[in-house]
């Protein structure tokens, strides 16, 4: 288990180069036995995501075919992982499971971490599926080894558009649930293994988006954007989970209702969304305060480090455009699904980038010779991890330039966009107000 030490941190690089990700929530406790259960809509990087977020050593239980996978099979070893035989995958191994729970049961007496996904599947719905019951079996069982109820921390994965690379991607800690009453009881006890399951279902749904159908994410969030910047909200990524989340439970609520007006309203938020993009400009433009912090931004860019930063950014594509472009082709020919294409990426991506890199290291070495070739070998990898943010950082700072001065010129339409969303708001806000409220029964 070389890798188990360092993996947290690996993890943490990986994520964040492939993602604009970000993580909130209370910390994971540093030490002693957790129980780790988080949403699985994002195959093998959804393990890397958890991992950073919890920011610890931990131990993942992983389905038996990858430990068959050449290279990915040592590496999963070699992270500590251990296998779940599914019945889908071979009915005739299932009862090695019991084995992997003994194995999982020891980690945590001796006071390791241990993760795993309930959903049991990898999935694209807009929603949890339905949790097996693996996880309150787990605890259950391992509570009389630990002696006592342990943390089990719930980990909700949001992805803004899973499938694509510098996507926003949020990872939310939830607070350790509260079980000590069934951790006596034992993993026999059917009842306690259910209770025990529906309490982790609700702890995850509370961090997690949850949606009818995807249609309904446009809305979402459409709703959030243009209620937070009429209040000028907390733009932080932990705080708008929160309040998509709330739009999320809103919506569900006021549909149940059958009232017509909360049709009216998310059609119009949907137009209002729809006439934004066509303008390239985001709900919190067509706001005073947003046109302060955005206005000196592309000026302070044009300084002898921004303009360094552009060269570096310049330099950085114009080297790594042909490994860039090979690796999502060979992502898009290979991934069977949307749940394994960034995965692909990453793995792609990183065999292609270093054969890249040694392509250049041999070209440095023929024209300047060895010591070209290693100092190519040493700062290639810098170069281009380097020339992706500064790149980024120039594309949304023109991007915000562009925006600003869209929503602050004479376009006419941008003063009637401005009434229709602080209007829109302000409906937002009454149907926040006389929604019905959640049944006591949904609540637990």
């Amino acid at each position: 288990m070389w890798l188990l030490p360092h993996f947290a941190r690996l993890s943490g690089f990986i994520i964040r180069l492939y993602y604009r990700a970000s993580r909130s929530g209370a910390p994971v406790p540093p030490r002693g036995p957790v129980l780790v259960v988080a949403n699985h809509p994002n195959t093998l990087l959804d393990p890397i995501f958890v991992a950073w977020a919890a920011g610890r050593p931990m131990r993942f239980l992983a389905k038996a075919p990858l430990f068959r996978i050449p290279v990915l099979g040592w590496l999963v070893r070699a992270s500590g992982a251990l296998p779940v035989y599914r019945r889908q995958d071979d009915p005739a191994l299932t009862e090695k499971n019991e084995d992997t729970f003994l194995a999982v049961h020891d980690a945590l007496a001796k006071g390791s971490a241990v993760a795993l996904f309930p959903e049991g599947i990898s999935h694209s719905q807009p929603e949890l599926a339905p949790l097996r019951t693996g996880a309150a079996r787990i605890a259950l069982g391992a509570a009389a080894r630990v002696g006592r109820a342990f943390p089990i921390i719930p980990v909700g994965l949001v992805f803004r558009h899973k499938d694509r690379f510098r996507s926003e991607a949020h990872a939310v800690v939830g607070d350790a649930i509260a079980w000590d009453d069934l951790a006596a009881r034992g993993a026999s006890d059917r009842e306690a293994v259910a209770q025990l399951t529906a309490r982790i279902e609700r702890a995850m749904r509370a961090i997690t988006l949850n949606l009818a159908r995807w249609e309904d994410e446009r809305v979402v969030r459409a709703a959030e954007a243009i209620w937070a910047a009429a209040q000028g909200a907390d733009a932080s990524p932990g705080e708008r989970i929160d309040r998509l989340h709330t739009a999320a439970d809103v919506l569900a609520r006021a549909r149940a209702s059958g009232d017509p007006r909360w049709s009216a309203l998310a059609r119009d938020v949907t137009v209002h969304a729809r006439f934004l993009s066509i303008l390239g400009l985001r709900a919190r433009d067509l706001e005073d305060r947003e046109a302060r912090r955005t206005a000196p931004l592309a000026g302070g860019r044009l300084t002898l480090v921004g303009l360094g930063e552009l060269l570096l950014a310049t330099v950085a594509t114009l080297l790594f455009w042909i490994p860039y472009r090979l690796t999502g082709l060979l992502a898009a020919a290979v991934a069977r699904d949307r749940e394994s294409l960034s995965t692909m990426r990453v793995l792609g991506g990183a065999l292609i980038f270093l054969a890249w890199i040694a392509v250049l290291a041999g070209a440095a070495a023929i024209w300047r010779g060895w010591p070209a070739a290693l100092a190519t070998l040493a700062f290639a990898p810098a170069l281009a991890v380097a020339g992706l943010y500064a790149a980024e950082h120039w594309r949304w700072t023109l991007i915000g330039a562009r925006q600003w001065v869209t929503a602050h010129g004479s376009d006419p339409r941008i003063a009637a966009l401005r009434a229709r969303q602080r209007d829109l708001a302000r409906r937002l806000d009454e149907a926040l107000a006389s929604v019905p409220p959640e049944p006591p029964s949904a609540r637990g």
